[in-house]
């Protein structure tokens, strides 16, 4: 694909007259350049595909107000991650195919477009073995999350490179807080090792197949595009604090059963799925409809991107049912997502697939959460990294809909 295009085809892109294309260029919206042959100018593809987005958003722009956080329109300009046509692209790479092979760490680098070995060889944090020791022996008892969100910030009060702006800065400061993230989240001493081998040395998971599922499954987890908690991570990364507030930040926004909680309430689900002597009948009683008619959701399935059923789920689920233990609860998550499907038509999403990873084989309660939220740091890292360049603060406005000034 070129990248560029001739007056003709920016025309034909953008659903205006070649009039108007030069207009666009009078007012500063699009720029051109000579061509190498011929007298005729030549226009940046991706600029002219950039436009076009934005007119197509615009066209919707009456009801934007209403809808634009609730799965509607873009509200940021993003090169990471693209979800399309029920598929997710981490920059231009399927992230399908990136699960089946590449490590978290890789699709790190690919995200914050770097090196590998810039984060194999990223400095280890300045902190002393005896203070994260002591650190832990304080918070070891407490739930992951908890751990987390008081180490994290301790941690950054160590960094004295933490507010520097510098590319080289950030990237050694995003593989610190990737570290201490997770050994914070499993409750151990932080390390280089792949993220995976350390996951599965802490859960006491021997077999290499077992791990390299962990391992696929931080790479799916590894971002979403601009879901509430990567949302909040680029507010306030544009208020110009560090990374590690922002992921911090990022973190209480997981939390929430609406988001990287809904692993919790999929855990749930499953206990009580399992304890029913009925499945068929517990899911009717489970979707009975409330006073207002509406049916209850159920934890874990249908996702609102992927209407034909969430990929990441659909790889995960596969390779859980080939490396699942022999003695193990596989059969009884097969049988219920089959149930689901056949009630409600719905399909299992990425938290229905982490809750059965932490099942079948047997993880401690809240594995499921400590791989969503140690994937996903890398991409809250790569998000705050585009909004610093970017350098604008996120400050949208609201629609008053309440008394008017002045009313008493």
């Amino acid at each position: 694909m070129s990248s560029y295009m001739t007056a003709a085809e920016a025309a034909e892109a953008l659903g205006i007259s070649r009039a108007t294309l030069y207009a666009y260029v009078s007012r500063g919206l699009l720029s051109s350049t000579p061509a190498t042959v011929g007298r005729h100018n030549h226009y940046a593809a991706a600029d002219v595909r950039r436009l076009a987005r934005r007119k197509a958003d615009g066209k919707r722009a009456g009801k934007v107000a209403q809808k634009v956080l609730d799965w509607g329109v873009p509200v940021l300009e993003s090169s990471i991650t693209l979800i399309a046509d029920g598929k997710l692209f981490y920059r231009g790479h399927d992230a399908i195919d990136l699960a089946r092979h590449a490590s978290l760490e890789e699709v790190a680098a690919l995200l914050w477009e770097c090196a590998p070995r810039r984060i194999l060889e990223a400095p280890p944090a300045p902190i002393t073995g005896a203070q994260w020791s002591a650190w832990l022996k304080i918070w070891g008892e407490h739930t992951p999350l908890e751990r987390a969100l008081v180490l994290l910030p301790a941690a950054a009060a160590q960094m004295p490179r933490l507010w520097a702006q510098g590319r080289d800065a950030q990237i050694d400061t995003g593989a610190m807080l990737m570290r201490l993230l997770a050994a914070a989240l499993i409750s151990t001493a932080p390390s280089s090792e792949p993220l995976h081998r350390q996951l599965a040395h802490a859960w006491g998971l021997r077999s290499r197949a077992h791990a390299d599922l962990l391992r696929a499954a931080l790479v799916l987890c590894a971002d979403h595009e601009l879901n509430a908690s990567t949302f909040t991570v680029r507010c306030i990364t544009s208020t110009g604090t560090h990374l590690f507030g922002a992921a911090a930040g990022g973190l209480a926004a997981l939390s929430g059963p609406r988001h990287g909680g809904e692993t919790m309430r999929v855990a749930a689900f499953f206990d009580e799925a399992a304890r029913a002597s009925d499945l068929h009948r517990y899911l009717a009683d489970r979707l009975a409809p409330d006073e207002r008619g509406v049916p209850a959701p159920l934890s874990g399935f249908g996702h609102p991107l992927y209407p034909n059923g969430d990929p990441r789920a659909r790889l995960l689920l596969d390779q859980l049912a080939q490396r699942a233990p022999a003695r193990s609860t596989m059969s009884e998550i097969d049988a219920l997502a089959q149930a689901v499907a056949e009630t409600t038509g719905a399909r299992p999403t990425v938290d229905f697939a982490l809750a059965a990873i932490e099942r079948v084989l047997e993880l401690p309660r809240g594995a499921a959460f400590t791989l969503f939220a140690a994937g996903r740091v890398t991409g809250w890292i790569a998000h705050a990294l585009e909004q610093t360049a970017d350098g604008r603060l996120i400050r949208p406005r609201a629609r008053y809909v309440g008394e008017p000034g002045g009313a008493l």
